[in-house]
């Protein structure tokens, strides 16, 4: 798998190539600010990016902004986001195009390898990773609606739902069975007024989501 990687931290941008490439994986680029992202993305074509939130000058939300500039240009462009906090303003502004392949991780999860090589390759195939601290988040500021009405179980459900896990990931992760998942997934659409189509892919998630955060705001 070849990446390319925006992260001006040098300790940082070091551990992860030291990491993906220990992982088998061929790190074609690391550069430190927008400009140099989006060149490298035209000239070395990746499978997948990994970018950070704040980059130089203003260390605001220039690396969200390069990364919507390269898929404009490839809309397919696997993106997986880091950052130090969550920042929910700037990560809608990616999951909106709806075309999946993004994710977006606290930086903290680059530490727990397997879990954040796992993400990685998940965003490169497709899908769509939202890191748990940020699904908590979303579901803690939601009061008075119809996330009320939902199990324990349910929320359990649904916060894994919104990390992008399958039926078949979730039922191992709670270790239950597959139907009841089934079960579970059915009920918290039906109360969220979602359509349940495609149960196993990222525009569940999109669903899921865009309920969750719908006073969200694009980047200025």
């Amino acid at each position: 798998m070849r990446i390319v990687i925006a992260e001006d931290n040098v300790l940082l941008a070091e551990g992860l190539q030291l990491l993906l490439t220990r992982a088998g994986m061929e790190v074609a680029a690391t550069v430190a600010d927008g400009d140099e992202f989006v060149a490298a993305v035209a000239r070395h074509r990746p499978d997948v990016t990994i970018v950070d939130v704040r980059l130089p000058p203003t260390y605001r939300h220039e690396g969200i902004r390069a990364a919507l500039a390269a898929r404009r240009d490839r809309p397919d462009l696997p993106v997986l986001v880091l950052s130090q906090y969550v920042e929910l303003v700037y990560a809608t502004q990616l999951l909106a195009g709806g075309q999946g392949s993004v994710g977006y991780l606290l930086k903290d999860r680059v530490g727990r390898v397997e879990e954040f090589l796992d993400a990685l390759r998940r965003v490169a195939a497709g899908g769509t990773v939202m890191d748990p601290e940020v699904v908590a988040q979303l579901l803690a500021h939601r009061h008075n609606d119809p996330i009320d009405t939902l199990s324990p179980r349910e929320r359990e459900v649904l916060g894994l739902m919104a990390q992008g896990h399958d039926n078949t990931a979730i039922a191992r992760l709670l270790f239950i069975v597959e139907s009841s998942v089934n079960k579970h997934v059915g009920n918290v659409f039906a109360k969220l007024g979602l359509s349940a189509d495609d149960s196993g892919g990222h525009r569940r998630v999109l669903a899921v989501l865009a309920y969750l955060n719908n006073q969200s705001r694009t980047v200025p």
